[in-house]
């Protein structure tokens, strides 16, 4: 049996990388795309929070579970 999951991203590099990951899982990534979820907004105050936002606006809107990446650059030098 593969259980499905819903990926709260439509970044087909992280939906790639997280089949690879959990395929011997029995595990399948589907993007949110294919549900047409549109994107939860970030308003969180970390990269950790806006991740949180993003899974749970993807499980409330499939009634999957669902998983969500989120990173980016700070930069001490620009303010960042």
């Amino acid at each position: 049996m593969i259980n499905k999951i819903v990926l709260a991203s439509g970044n087909k590099g992280k939906l790639k990388e997280f089949n690879h990951v959990l395929k011997d899982l029995h595990v399948e990534v589907i993007p949110q795309s294919e549900f047409n979820v549109i994107d939860a907004e970030e308003t969180g105050l970390s990269f950790v929070e806006n991740a949180i936002l993003k899974a749970r606006h993807a499980a409330t809107e499939t009634g999957f579970a669902a998983l969500a990446d989120d990173s980016g650059l700070e930069v001490d030098a620009l303010d960042g």
